[in-house]
């Protein structure tokens, strides 16, 4: 895990693919004095891996006392997915994690995502709008909400996207979320017919049978003002298994 910054209010990093970052379905509060954190004690995935919560405390401690939910999730702001990798911004005081959360809340941080999707898009530019809620079929996925609206379950999502490069079987596109839903770019690319290269969650059979080295969303960038007012923009660079993916030169997945 790559520290982009770290100053007095708040600190940004590079998350790397693969990392599940707080506790949750599937990760386990160990409380053993040579494996925890403090009191807190260590969370661990089913695999024995430690959560990126727990990198941030062993380096940031003062981060522990942060936060709406200060066991599972100290100082974390906003989330990235397990699968998906690229900047994160995580509170170090208690005023700073209200001022983010709250800019988050607000839709005052734009982000930039970038997506290897299957397939050639008609519309190299585009939005993606709808309400989200929990699929009838299966609760742990999100879906685009067809017909009658349950206003006090499904929420508004829209997604700006831009195709940047493309071949025969991938396009690599730029993806700009303006509401900050559960699964919201995997859900929305999916609706349109170009899944991300790798999610076996929001895919078609066709895709879900081929072997991918990792997940390609990656969040790119994130540009937000700070308590005096400052524009701060951080980013995290393009992984080269995209490029990679996109040109043929590993081969995967074909």
């Amino acid at each position: 895990m790559k520290i982009i910054f770290q100053g007095q209010n708040f600190i940004v990093i590079d998350k790397p693919a693969g990392l599940v970052i707080h506790s949750g379905v599937g990760i386990y509060p160990v409380k053993s004095p040579t494996q925890g954190r403090g009191a807190q004690g260590a969370q661990f995935n089913r695999a024995g891996e430690k959560t990126l919560v727990d990198f941030l405390v062993e380096k940031f401690p003062e981060i522990k006392n942060v936060g709406d939910d200060r066991v599972n999730r100290p100082g974390i702001v906003h989330r990235l997915d397990k699968e998906t990798s690229g900047v994160m911004v995580v509170a170090r005081h208690q005023k700073s994690f209200k001022y983010l959360k709250n800019l988050f809340k607000n839709h005052k941080v734009e982000k930039k995502y970038l997506a290897l999707v299957h397939g050639k898009l008609k519309n190299k530019e585009g939005k993606i709008e709808g309400e989200m809620g929990r699929s009838k079929r299966d609760f742990r996925r999100q879906s685009l909400v067809r017909g009658k609206i349950n206003v006090r379950k499904e929420r508004y999502s829209l997604t700006y996207y831009k195709v940047l490069e493309e071949d025969k079987d991938y396009s690599l596109l730029e993806v700009f979320p303006k509401t900050g839903r559960t699964h919201q770019i995997r859900v929305h690319l999916h609706s349109i017919g170009h899944p991300v290269v790798g999610d076996k969650k929001y895919s078609f059979k066709k895709y879900k049978r081929q072997e991918y080295p990792r997940m390609f969303l990656h969040a790119n960038e994130i540009e937000f003002s700070d308590r005096e007012g400052k524009k701060m923009r951080f980013v995290s660079p393009s992984p080269k298994e995209m490029k990679e993916q996109l040109s043929g030169v590993d081969g995967g997945g074909k």
